[in-house]
């Protein structure tokens, strides 16, 4: 469990600097310039998620039971996460109207993802790894909001097409995840 929370640390940690430091990043990368904060920022996120996994799976290795969900928590993970795909989606697709609305979606499909996975999973290093990612999501929402408020950022409209495409390609990316690469790359099939 150790290896798992010194994973979380630092993988958490490096994408927190905006949450608890966002002058001294800023003031940081305009020191170091954006290609070196960005390669320096990339070396420990990868490092982090390095440790997150090797911990993690050290941690299933010898797993603590908390609770069971019952077997209904595993469908309304399922559509918790299809749609956290599409919030994961609508980062990166313009002028989509969620981004539109929501302003960052990619923290709230984190959120809704580290969600759906503490409601169906009921062991320790479970609670441990979705809830970080949970409480941080939430930290990390509120601060952006909180720059957008201060920054006084304004978002585009978003269009029919551009928000129909991003729900599509959210769906589809889910399909492919929940169906064949969660089993495969994380060792449970959710279906």
């Amino acid at each position: 469990m150790a290896i798992l929370i010194l994973g979380l640390v630092l993988f958490l940690g490096v994408h927190s600097v905006r949450i608890v430091a966002d002058d001294w990043r800023t003031a940081t990368r305009a020191r170091l310039g954006a290609a070196k904060w960005k390669a320096g920022y990339s070396l420990l996120s990868l490092a982090g998620f390095i440790v997150l996994v090797w911990g993690f799976g050290l941690a299933r290795q010898n797993p603590v039971v908390l609770w069971t969900p019952p077997v209904a928590m595993r469908h309304v993970a399922g559509l918790l996460t299809a749609l956290a795909f599409i919030l994961l989606t609508a980062k990166d697709i313009p002028h989509n109207g969620i981004k539109a609305r929501l302003h960052h979606p990619m923290v709230l499909g984190v959120k809704v993802w580290a969600l759906a996975h503490l409601l169906a999973n009921g062991k320790l290093h479970d609670v441990v790894l979705f809830g970080s990612f949970l409480l941080w999501a939430i930290l990390s929402f509120r601060a952006a909001r909180r720059r957008d408020i201060a920054e006084g950022t304004v978002y585009p409209a978003g269009t029919t097409g551009a928000t129909v495409t991003t729900v599509v390609a959210g769906l589809a990316g889910w399909a492919v995840f929940a169906f064949l690469l969660h089993g495969w790359l994380i060792g449970v099939r959710p279906y």
